[in-house]
């Protein structure tokens, strides 16, 4: 599927993000079986699938024939970010036949010296092809992406670094700003807890959003129920 195909296919629409890491319910070391949240994310309609790992994207692929937004989330000394953050990774994602690939395109410390800037202009001259979707925190972030020619801006990092506001809910602003001011798509993604909330955040114009942990993540899930009612007996009391 090349580019312009995939975006007309997710435009407006939510993609479900199906990830599960090391230390979580989901992930089992003997193999994968986040397909099988894939598998239930395609008979719900969405046209594409976000995932973590290179076993990952292989299983989802074969198990869904849906386009993948791949990644690779680890933690290299002297990096501040996590999210796909080496060529190794980018090579891993490439082999595996990740259709889109993300990476943490924040400002934040790189292990390597270089910028981000010069980390997408690598991959570019390597990967000329491949469709890249930048996962940000912020606006600058986002302008800045935008200007190194990434083709996807994500809103994903929003309240995850240490420099961004920690909201309980999606940041609809940050969608809102970007999707005006920057001509390639902007997907929202991050806090979109409830069906309400990924309706608003895609009447702040962006192309499209990605949902994950309110469908995909169980332990995340029952976590908010029991909080909620730890909370309203507290508040009886």
């Amino acid at each position: 599927m090349d580019k312009k195909e995939l975006l007309e296919k997710i435009r407006g629409q939510m993609i479900i993000s199906c990830q599960a890491v090391p230390g979580e319910p989901l992930y089992v070391e003997e193999k994968s079986v986040m397909y099988l949240m894939a598998r239930a994310a395609k008979m719900a309609g969405t046209p594409a699938i976000r995932t973590s790992g290179i076993r990952d994207v292989i299983a989802i692929k074969e198990e869904t024939d849906l386009p993948v937004i791949g990644l690779v989330k680890i933690q290299y000394p002297g990096y501040e970010s996590y999210i796909t953050p080496t060529m190794k990774e980018v090579d891993e994602l490439a082999k595996a036949g990740s259709d889109v690939v993300a990476l943490d395109c924040t400002l934040r410390q790189r292990g390597d010296g270089k910028t981000i800037n010069e980390f997408i202009a690598e991959i570019k001259e390597k990967y000329p092809e491949m469709i890249l979707m930048a996962d940000i925190s912020n606006y600058e972030e986002g302008i800045n992406a935008w200007k190194c020619g990434v083709d996807i801006v994500g809103t994903t990092m929003s309240g995850y670094t240490d420099y961004t506001p920690k909201l309980d809910q999606p940041d609809y602003e940050l969608m809102r700003r970007l999707a005006t001011d920057i001509d390639i798509p902007v997907i929202g993604e991050g806090k979109i807890h409830s069906p309400q909330q990924a309706v608003e955040a895609l009447k702040t114009g962006v192309w499209a959003i990605v949902v994950g942990g309110a469908i995909t993540r169980p332990l995340e899930i029952a976590n908010r129920f029991m909080e909620a009612i730890a909370e309203s007996k507290g508040g009886a009391v």
